[in-house]
């Protein structure tokens, strides 16, 4: 691991007035495996909302697309090989002047999730249907309402609505 440190990580204010990671946004994966559920990470105690799930990601490098940033980070975090999954679809949370965008995948090959950096205490395969016995990250357990229907039967019709909506958007 290097000891240099990407510009975009840093902490800014939002309009909100809240501090957030990540002079350029951040992004985070959701992979989704029909089989074993979604990839949660289990943050550890420096981290922001530490001792909480939530997906991996993290600040994006400047000019870094927010696909290339959730997959960048999934990878340095959880190991996720870069070619192991199929980006769907995007929800941007905009907070003024930072977002965070979530991209949701689904596993085209499976692989074993392993802790890449110090960012993690765990990581775990979870059931779609117990994903909220975890406890999680506010700001995802804030979408996963949003989100969690992209992932069941149907998910054709939710991601319609959902996107003249404007929640999401098409990835790719």
């Amino acid at each position: 691991m290097s000891d240099l440190r990407n510009p975009g990580d840093a902490w800014v204010t939002a309009a909100d007035g809240l501090r957030y990671w990540g002079r350029f946004g951040a992004a985070g994966l959701l992979a989704h495996d029909p089989t074993r559920g979604i990839l949660l990470q289990h943050r550890v105690s420096w981290s922001d909302h530490g001792g909480t799930w939530g997906i991996p990601g993290g600040a994006r490098h400047e000019g870094e697309d927010a696909v290339t940033g959730a997959i960048r980070e999934s990878g340095e975090e959880a190991g996720v090989p870069e070619d192991a999954v199929l980006p769907r679809y995007g929800h941007v949370l905009d907070r003024g002047g930072w977002t965070y965008t979530t991209v949701v995948a689904v596993v085209a090959r499976p692989f074993e999730a392993r802790i890449t950096d110090p960012e993690s205490h765990a990581l775990e395969w979870v059931p779609v249907e117990r994903v909220t016995d975890y406890p999680l990250h506010p700001a995802f357990a804030d979408s996963w309402p949003l989100l969690r229907p992209l992932l069941e039967d149907g998910a054709e019709a939710a991601a319609a609505q959902l996107m003249s909506a404007g929640l999401i958007r098409p990835c790719g």
